[in-house]
Formats: C-alpha cells, sequence, structure tokens
C-alpha cells in the first residue's frame, strides 16, 4: 500500500485575530470610530482587512467581550461608548477563580481615584465644588455610624468622580 499523504492547507497566522481586533481598538482609540458608527459588513471588512471571516468573527468577539463593540445578527456590528463596568465583570472573575487582586484592584482603585482629582480641579464648577463640600461634611456628620459614614464615603468619591466631567469614569 503506498503511503497516502495529507495535504491540508495551512491554517492562517493563529495571531491574525489580535492584529485584526489591535487595528480596530487603535480605530476606536483614534477617533476614526466613534460611539453608534457601524462597521462595514462582515464580508467586506474582512477582504479589506485581508483575512477570513472566522478570523475577524473572533476578534470582533475580543471586541465585544471588552464592550467596545456589540454585535447585532441582522444589522451588524454596532461602536459603543465605553463603559468600564467590563473592568468590574474582569475583577469578578478574577475574584472567583481564586486571584489574589485585592492588592491590586486597590492599586487600581488609588490611581484612578486621583487622576480623578486632578480632571476634577481642572474642569469642575461651582456646584461641583460645593457638592464634593457637602459631601466631605456629611462624612465627618456620620463618622461614628458606620453605615451612615460608608454611604457619607461613596457619596464624597461619587462627587469627585462627577466633578470629573469624565463620562468613562463617570
Amino acid at each position: 500500500m503506498a503511503d497516502s499523504k495529507i495535504i491540508r492547507r495551512e491554517p492562517q497566522d493563529a495571531g491574525a485575530h489580535n492584529r485584526v481586533a489591535a487595528f480596530l481598538r487603535d480605530q476606536l482609540l483614534s477617533g476614526e470610530l466613534k460611539a453608534g458608527d457601524c462597521l462595514l459588513p462582515e464580508r467586506e471588512l474582512a477582504a479589506h482587512l485581508d483575512v477570513s471571516r472566522p478570523v475577524l468573527r473572533e476578534a470582533l468577539r475580543a471586541l465585544a467581550m471588552i464592550g467596545a463593540v456589540e454585535i447585532r445578527h441582522g444589522v451588524g456590528t454596532i461602536v459603543r461608548r465605553p463603559d468600564a463596568t467590563a473592568l468590574g465583570d474582569v475583577f469578578s472573575f478574577m475574584l472567583a477563580h481564586g486571584s489574589n487582586v485585592s492588592g491590586d484592584i486597590m492599586e487600581a482603585r488609588k490611581a484612578i481615584e486621583h487622576h480623578a482629582v486632578r480632571l476634577a480641579c481642572q474642569r469642575a464648577t461651582e456646584q461641583d465644588f460645593a457638592n464634593v463640600a457637602n459631601a466631605l461634611r456629611r462624612i465627618v456628620d456620620t463618622i461614628e455610624n458606620p453605615e451612615a459614614g460608608g454611604t457619607a464615603d461613596f457619596q464624597f468619591h461619587e462627587a469627585i468622580v462627577s466633578a470629573s466631567h469624565s463620562p468613562t469614569l463617570v
């Protein structure tokens, strides 16, 4: 019996979907694509990017997982407004799987809050400053009551973030 050879087509580059996702992410970050924009139909976009449709689908699914796009069957792929709730999903997943990320979360929280304070200092209105001051007074007034104090603390941080006028942070 003669040796038979199995001839297979070489698979497309395994990192192709990462390159496509990075390209689309760059388009989002540069402002070329804006919230509400509809991407080209799948067939056209795959041809434009010179990748197969499965590679494109995988890249779009990755972007959908981080909330950058929404894939609507029969409609197309729509660019979404940035939404920080995806971070909560990531942290919840990591915590549920035993990752010790509480220290990392606190570091990230500090960095985000410091940035929010800087933005608030630059962008806040007189009303925003009054809201922050009122929230701080509520902390002082409720310092002896853990539940009310916790609520007041949350409202204080919320007032700072609101004063930053950053849609992503708010």
